[in-house]
């Protein structure tokens, strides 16, 4: 039988493509940027995806910077990069509370009905498990607007970032507008939860 050598080669080829050893096609993810992309709202926020949104934002204000090549907006000045990475930053962080807030939210109970008596320290426990949430998101404001401040400093005040639109508006809507305020609400909950704590606390 008449061997086929480029038959040969190309069968091996295509059988070699198909199988590939485990973690030869591995994707290392090792910077901000690439945690950021992990993170997703879902159609339905359970507490599951929450908390593994959290665990990706927390990875990614643990990470270092991509190079200014792989950032999420267009860089072409050292400067730009410098705005970049405060404004990235504002937005972990804003993120984070979000993230914190909807969690809270799960475990919060904005009312203490009598007929919730034979529950108490149920409700107690998740109470103290939301104030731990808002606590959290607490941090996280003071960080975004420590960063928002540095984002918006005068030399950066006219230097605008293609792509990066929403993360400048957001900035702005917390140092010059501040309309854009987590703390306002954060301290809101916190005493409506430690009122309904005062109430379930006195219930026999």
């Amino acid at each position: 039988m008449k061997k086929k050598p480029l038959l040969c080669f190309f069968i091996f080829s295509l059988a070699a493509g198909l199988y590939s050893p485990p973690g030869l096609d591995a994707y290392l993810i090792m910077y901000k940027e690439q945690f950021y992309k992990l993170f997703h709202v879902h159609y339905s926020q359970y507490p599951d995806d929450t908390v593994e949104n959290i665990y990706w934002l927390e990875q990614a204000l643990k990470a270092n910077f991509a190079n200014p090549l792989y950032a999420l907006a267009r860089i072409e000045t050292e400067e730009q990069y410098e705005k970049y990475r405060y404004l990235f930053m504002m937005h972990l962080n804003l993120k984070m509370i979000e993230q914190y807030l909807y969690l809270a939210n799960k475990y919060n109970k904005r009312h203490a009905y009598f007929y919730n008596a034979p529950w108490k320290e149920q409700n107690l426990k998740s109470l103290e498990i939301a104030e731990n949430c808002f606590t959290n998101a607490r941090y996280y404001w003071t960080e975004a607007a420590a960063w928002a401040e540095k984002a918006r400093e005068r030399r950066f005040r006219w230097m605008k970032l293609a792509n990066a639109e929403f993360w400048e508006d957001e900035a702005y809507r917390i140092v010059e507008q501040k309309n854009l305020d987590y703390g306002k609400t954060i301290d809101r909950e916190l005493a409506m939860l430690r009122s309904v704590r005062e109430q379930f606390e006195a219930m026999d």
